[in-house]
Formats: structure tokens, C-alpha cells, sequence
């Protein structure tokens, strides 16, 4: 694997998914399996109860420079300041805008997220570190 590290300045293109938080262990970051009461990393075998699980920020992104495209993932907290709140609240607000609506689907966030996410990146050009 080439571990040459760089720069690119390249617009978002589009979101390539609606999931922007995953569980994730806080020893190796990995996505944590989730049960109603308890949660497993597969990884590295952490264990715990549901309730204390952690969410970690996850965007998967198309985007292009002036010659290619490239699909990237932006993982961890550097995407605190375009949501204005940890991963870990925004899962909260998911949760409870998922109560009070009655939707169960907990895989997808709302779609007035989607759309503010959208309005946020799609067409705005960023230096990503790749």
C-alpha cells in the first residue's frame, strides 16, 4: 500500500449515503454490532451494554478536482463544526425526532438532515487531506 499522504482541493459532487453516524468502539473505532441491550465489536471483541454505546461521525462524499473523481469517506470529529454538535448528540436529536415521528428505520437519518447536509456540501469545495 502507498503511504504517500497529499492534499486535494475538490468539490462534493454528492452525499453517497444518508447514514452519517455509525456506533463505533472507542477502543479500535470500528462499527459496534448493536442489540436491543448490549453492543460487540467484532474487531477487537469490546463488549457493553447499548445504552453506553458511542456514535462516531461517518460521510462518504463523491467529489472532484479538476481532472478525476473520487469517492472518499470523512470519519471523527473534524465534521463537529458543520453539524455544530458531536456525533454522540446527534444521535440523540435522531433518536428522538424518530419517536416523536414514529419512524423506526434507525439505519437512515431524516430527511431534513439529508437535505441540510446536501445544502451544506454538495457544490462547496474543500481541501481534503487523502
Amino acid at each position: 500500500m502507498n503511504n504517500v499522504r497529499g492534499l486535494v482541493a475538490a468539490s462534493v459532487i454528492s452525499i453517497q449515503n444518508s447514514c452519517f453516524i455509525y456506533p463505533a468502539c472507542q477502543k479500535c473505532f470500528s462499527r459496534l454490532i448493536l442489540d436491543s441491550r448490549r453492543f460487540n465489536c467484532l474487531k477487537c471483541g469490546c463488549t457493553g451494554e447499548a445504552k453506553d454505546a458511542s456514535y462516531r461521525y461517518r460521510l462518504s462524499l463523491k467529489i472532484a478536482d479538476t481532472s478525476d473523481l473520487f469517492d472518499i469517506t470523512v470519519f471523527g470529529s473534524c465534521l463537529d463544526p458543520f453539524f455544530g454538535i458531536t456525533a454522540d448528540n446527534l444521535q440523540r436529536c435522531i433518536q428522538d425526532f424518530n419517536q416523536l415521528s414514529g419512524d423506526t428505520n434507525t439505519d437512515e437519518s431524516p430527511g431534513v438532515l439529508v437535505q441540510a447536509v446536501e445544502t451544506c456540501f454538495i457544490g462547496k469545495r474543500f481541501i481534503f487531506g487523502v
